[in-house]
């Protein structure tokens, strides 16, 4: 029984640190210059194309949210008609 635990500790020590080992590149410094850059663009739009869809869906999606919040109190304010 102990065998076993010990090749399982040792199996999860080379997981563990052979996973550490791999090297991803660091894209901070482009991104940093990119948003830093003045060229007259909102930041929240810099990101690409991406940043343009999630920024019209998000305004699609509060207008939408403002109308039916708008149509909810209408709702409850009017009294409805008794028939």
């Amino acid at each position: 029984m102990f065998r076993h635990l010990r090749t399982l500790q040792q199996v999860s020590r080379r997981t563990l640190s052979s996973s550490a080992r791999r090297q991803l590149e660091n894209k901070v410094p482009v991104k940093q210059k990119l948003f830093q850059e003045d060229s007259g663009m909102p930041v929240h739009l810099k990101g690409g194309t991406t940043d343009a869809l999630l920024y019209r869906a998000t305004m699609a999606l509060t207008v939408f949210g403002c109308g039916y919040v708008l149509y909810a109190l209408t709702d409850a304010a009017l009294p409805k008609k008794k028939d």
